[in-house]
């Protein structure tokens, strides 16, 4: 990693080892115009700009919630925003010890010749868009690859396609100052055992560590936010335990120890499951060289979005079902969560949306 030159190189490890402090994780509330627009119009929201700025102000100004985290991501016009009084949502963040991140792929677009797979666009303007979130407080980036299984899925062409894009995307934050996360999500829609999503995980994160090291990328100064190992979604549900044991070992087979922390997607569980399978991987006594936490979107926000419903007298409902949430899986990074969360409405149900688009 010699010829790895940034001026921020420094800063980058400093933070990646930050955010993947143990009791703490990332709230992903990076959610596209588009998607915030579904979670709203569950509760009968409008969704307009004044609205999208309610909920992010709720749940960066949730009493005692930031305590729990470590990063928050953003969408680009949150970046921006203000709390109804006045002050820019990174200066909360920063004061409560929370570093602002930021969304900077462009979506899917589907990969000529395959089956349905996708690359993930936004490679174009990258380095610009990155030193004006840099300027604007933003300290970390997330960009989301996407791929599948199915009978022939995912192809070599998407492995590699996605690998070089989640590279060349790193590679570019590192030298703007931001530190890069890399997602390469394999969804849960089908009807495969966990085996085969063991198999596949470890065929994926293989090609990404390569394509990585490829491009001269700092490790130390990426994190990964990878799916749990489990089984597909049309598949009979495994316990906790299992899907620790398949995940870890397939981490450690392709995730090398210069990397900081690994921030699991919640990948449409739900908000109990996450909590559960991440506390089971904290417990499972084995080698780990890297700190297990959360970046989750959906798994911390389903019992907040349903107590809150866009009514400004549930607001101290809806702060205190993201308390319960955050804190509940600040314990799980430490394998000391006891399943006493399971209170909140929505917690149990499941988020899983198949083919989900951001």
């Amino acid at each position: 990693m010699s010829c790895f030159i940034s001026k921020y190189a420094d800063e980058l490890v400093k933070n990646a080892a930050y955010i993947g402090t143990p009791g703490k994780g990332i709230l992903a509330a990076d959610e596209s115009t588009g998607t915030i627009g579904k979670r709203l119009s569950s509760i009968n929201v409008e969704n307009v700009e004044e609205n999208r700025r309610a909920l992010r102000e709720l749940l960066f100004t949730a009493p005692g919630a930031l305590q729990y985290l470590s990063g928050v991501i953003l969408f680009e016009e949150t970046l921006y925003q203000k709390t109804a009084s006045g002050k820019p949502f990174v200066d909360v963040l920063k004061e409560g010890g929370v570093l602002p991140g930021i969304k900077v792929d462009k979506g899917t677009v589907e990969l000529n010749g395959t089956k349905g797979e996708t690359f993930t666009q936004g490679l174009d303007g990258l380095a610009q868009r990155c030193q004006k979130y840099y300027e604007a407080g933003a300290r970390f980036a997330k960009w989301r690859a996407v791929l599948k299984i199915g009978p022939n899925e995912p192809s070599e062409l998407a492995i590699q396609e996605n690998a070089n894009g989640l590279a060349m995307y790193a590679a570019i934050c590192q030298q703007c100052g931001l530190v890069p996360i890399v997602e390469p999500e394999i969804l849960v829609d089908g009807p495969h055992d966990i085996k085969k999503c063991a198999d596949v995980t470890e065929r994926v994160l293989a090609a990404c560590y390569k394509s990585l090291n490829d491009h001269h990328v700092m490790l130390e100064g990426t994190l990964l936010k990878p799916n749990m190992v489990t089984p597909g979604s049309d598949s009979p549900k495994v316990a906790p335990e299992v899907i620790a044991e398949y995940t870890v070992r397939a981490l450690q087979r392709t995730v090398p120890a210069a990397v900081p922390a690994i921030v699991f997607l919640s990948g449409g569980q739900s908000e109990e499951e996450a909590t559960l399978n991440l506390n089971a991987m904290n417990k499972l006594q084995t080698k780990k060289p890297w700190s297990l936490s959360f970046s989750f979107g959906r798994a911390l926000q389903q019992s907040t979005l349903k107590a809150w419903a866009g009514k400004e007298e549930n607001l101290k409902k809806a702060q205190d079902a993201l308390l319960v949430r955050c804190k509940a899986n600040s314990e799980a990074t430490l394998g000391t969560y006891k399943g006493d969360a399971n209170l909140g409405e929505g917690a149990a149900e499941s988020l899983h949306v198949k083919d989900y688009k951001y």
